[in-house]
């Protein structure tokens, strides 16, 4: 039994077996419906349960989707639908619960430290749908995105301009574990978490982070950002844009950078604030393939979780 909580906690090679194995099922199913399941179905007969304490939408119908193709089915949660998250019942007795039901579970919550205490008392895997601190899910569609654009991931340079985010996080662990060089350009006081910068610098990850984002976009493989106002950002919205209005990324940004990069964003987008529309629809933007590489990569996450 496999968790997917951190990219920290897998092994290069399990990291790049979910990425290959994610890229040969992908090629395998074709043109086949969205909702038609895979013919070996390895999760056949399986459930997984799937607790939502956050919006969402390629999340939840991207991992939807990967259950099905997998052969298996979902039980997708809402906040307001189980005792979880109101006080009335331990997470230790939720787990408990929850193992019984389904043969894996997901999460997307606000908390971390919810999700590492599920583990304790699981005894079915978890993944790691998102949480303030990381979304490691969406780095592994980003990875396998990057690799269908451009080739394999190591030794490229990848630019992250605004937020040091809970993705910018993931993407600090990913940077590490794949060998590529990360530029993350934003104002200090929203800077990525210090820990995961102390991990990255222990593990000699190529890592520059400074308040210049035509630095951080200069020959870049690839330009990413992510909205400024995260969900249950708690923070003076209106001061918050102003002090990153300079890293958008726009036509003059993407200049800077390599004349094939590409330029991706893990959506919900706000147009016009971290990213152009003539960015965003333009040419050498690939967010519409990320945000359908979700299936793929989770499938593999999945089974990778299961095996």
């Amino acid at each position: 039994m496999n968790n997917f909580i951190n990219i920290s906690d897998l092994t290069k090679s399990e990291l790049r077996s979910i990425i290959n194995s994610a890229k040969k099922r992908k090629s395998e199913r074709g043109k086949k419906p969205n909702s038609q399941p895979d013919i070996d179905q390895p999760f056949k007969g399986k459930t997984m349960i799937m607790f939502f304490s956050k919006p969402s939408t390629r999340t939840r119908i991207s991992f939807d989707l990967a259950v099905r193709q997998l052969g298996g089915s979902s039980i997708i949660l809402n906040e307001d639908e189980i005792h979880y998250g109101k006080g009335d019942e331990t997470i230790k007795d939720t787990a408990k619960v929850l193992s019984q039901y389904a043969d894996i579970l997901m999460i997307r919550t606000d908390s971390h430290e919810d999700i590492n205490e599920f583990k304790k008392y699981l005894e079915i895997p978890i993944i790691n749908g998102l949480t303030n601190l990381n979304h490691p899910c969406q780095i592994m569609s980003d990875i396998l995105t990057f690799e269908e654009s451009k080739g394999d991931i190591e030794g490229k340079t990848i630019a992250w301009l605004g937020d040091g985010n809970n993705v910018a996080n993931s993407f600090i662990e990913a940077a590490t574990k794949f060998k590529f060089e990360l530029k993350i350009a934003c104002p200090k006081k929203y800077q990525p978490n210090k820990k995961i910068i102390e991990f990255a610098k222990k593990n000699n990850c190529n890592l520059l982070i400074t308040e210049d984002p035509y630095k951080a976009a200069k020959d870049a493989d690839c330009v990413m950002t992510d909205k400024w106002i995260s969900m249950g950002d708690k923070v003076n919205k209106n001061k918050k844009k102003k002090d990153l209005k300079k890293y958008q990324v726009n036509k003059k940004l993407m200049k800077i950078a390599k004349p094939d990069a590409i330029f991706m964003h893990c959506l919900p987008a706000s147009r016009e604030e971290e990213v152009t529309n003539e960015i965003m629809d333009g040419p050498q933007s690939v967010v519409w393939l990320q945000a359908f590489n979700r299936i793929h990569a989770q499938k593999s996450i999945i089974e990778w979780c299961t095996k």
